[in-house]
Order: structure tokens, then C-alpha cells, then sequence
């Protein structure tokens, strides 16, 4: 797609491809900026009814306006239409003095979303930027219901987009199944306590330098989930006795 143009989104560069389809990097004619243009598969967009239900929910997301919230600026054919962040995504293990300042940022984020009713239901450390000045943004808020929340659908496939769409890489579905909350993985309706327990989950992750919950493959690591306790002594000893508490309140 690289030369070609989305309305006034002239596309320059490829950013990468997950579950909910691939991301182009453009350049707004219109308004001079960079945007990402997250391109929806094929299967999805050929869906009348689906579509329309996304762009409802599309419309609700686009409300959120949080310093730390990735914008959605909205639809362009096929195509979502977001704020450009660069930067790196998250990875651990951090000193404890970067560690807590992401972490406060994350839960901005969360708390301005949940108290609109929205919940991310993917968060983990590959929706999570760090921007060259340091400033977090959370990407993809509630994307996961926007583009799968049927009623009609049980089962944990229905709760993860990376899970539903493909490609359906083992990489992929893996890093998604690890952050997934309990419910989640059992397939049951989640709420605003999923997130708390991804979020428990990429705290961990940054200052343990590993998933709390992985596994061989998604069987494995949902078991993790549902059956066992993180490993409580690979959190660094710096780590004070209040954030350790405050991460397994997180993840019961």
C-alpha cells in the first residue's frame, strides 16, 4: 500500500500486522500530520452488519481524550484512523525508578476509560508505547469489543482480538493469551477487573523481566492462569513490600 492513498491519508510506510490487521503509517493531506492507519481484513470490513456495529462503538471510543490514551480520529473506508505515536513498546525488566512512573501513566489511562464505561480487554506490553519524550500511550483502547462484542458469542475467542482474527501465528496468540484475565479465558463477560488483571500482569512483567503466566503453547498458559501463582521471588528485592501487595491484589 506504501504510495497509494486512503481519502487525504497518503500511505509512506508499514508499521506492522496483528489480529485486527495491519498498520500503515500516512500522511494526513489535509491537516499536515502523521496518522496511523489501522486497515481491517477483508473478512471483517465485507460484514454490513459488523461494520455498522463497529463504527457505533467506533464513534464511543473516539470520545476518549487522556494524554495518555492513543486518539482515534475515525473511519476511512476500511480503515481506522489513529494518532501516529512513535517510540518503543514496552519491555522489562526496568529499573524501579522507570518502572513506577509507566505504571501511574497505565492506570491513568485505565481510570479515565472505565470511569466511560470502557474497557481495553487486550492490554499488554505490545499496546503500551513509550514515546521519545517519555510519555506513556496506551493503543487499541477498546478495540477488542469494538470489533467483537456479539452477544450471540461465548468462549474465549470472542473476549481477544488477537485470538479471533488472524494471522493466527503462535507468537501472536501467545502474546495475547498470557495478559488474559481468568474470565476471560474462560470466555465469561468481562468488565473493568480484566484490565486490572492485565495490568497486574505487565507490571509484573517489568520488573520481573518475564511473563507472570506463560506456557509452551495457549493451553498451557491459560492453565497457568487459571491454576497457578506467578513466581512471587522473581520480583527484584528493591521492590517495596506495597507494590508487591498491590500486584496480587491485582491478580486474584
Amino acid at each position: 500500500m506504501i504510495g497509494e492513498s486512503l481519502g487525504p491519508y497518503h500511505v509512506t510506510e508499514k508499521l506492522g500486522a496483528g489480529g485486527m490487521g495491519e498498520v500503515w503509517r500516512a500522511r494526513d493531506a489535509r491537516l499536515g500530520r502523521d496518522v496511523a492507519l489501522k486497515v481491517l481484513p477483508p473478512v471483517f470490513a465485507a460484514d454490513p452488519e459488523r461494520m455498522a456495529r463497529f463504527q457505533r462503538e467506533a464513534q464511543v471510543l473516539a470520545s476518549l481524550n487522556h494524554p495518555n490514551i492513543a486518539q482515534l480520529y475515525g473511519l476511512e473506508e476500511r480503515a481506522l484512523v489513529m494518532e501516529y505515536v512513535p517510540g518503543e513498546t514496552l519491555c522489562g525488566p526496568l529499573p524501579l525508578d522507570e518502572v513506577l512512573p509507566i505504571a501511574r501513566q497505565i492506570i491513568d489511562a485505565l481510570e479515565e476509560a472505565h470511569e466511560r464505561g470502557i474497557v481495553h480487554r487486550d492490554l499488554k506490553p505490545a499496546n503500551v508505547k513509550i514515546t521519545p519524550e517519555g510519555k506513556v500511550k496506551v493503543l487499541d483502547f477498546g478495540l477488542a469489543k469494538a470489533l467483537h462484542d456479539d452477544p450471540s458469542s461465548t468462549g474465549a475467542m470472542a473476549n481477544s482480538p488477537t485470538l479471533t482474527v488472524g494471522p493466527t501465528r503462535v507468537g501472536t496468540i501467545l502474546g495475547t493469551a498470557a495478559y488474559m484475565s481468568p474470565e476471560q479465558s474462560r470466555g465469561r463477560r468481562v468488565d473493568r477487573r480484566t484490565d486490572i488483571w492485565a495490568f497486574g500482569c505487565v507490571l509484573y512483567e517489568l520488573l520481573a523481566g518475564k511473563q507472570a503466566f506463560g506456557g509452551e503453547t495457549v493451553s498451557d498458559t491459560i492453565a497457568a492462569i487459571l491454576g497457578r501463582e506467578p513466581d512471587w521471588e522473581a520480583l527484584p528485592g528493591a521492590a517495596p513490600q506495597r507494590l508487591r501487595d498491590l500486584l496480587r491484589r491485582c491478580l486474584q
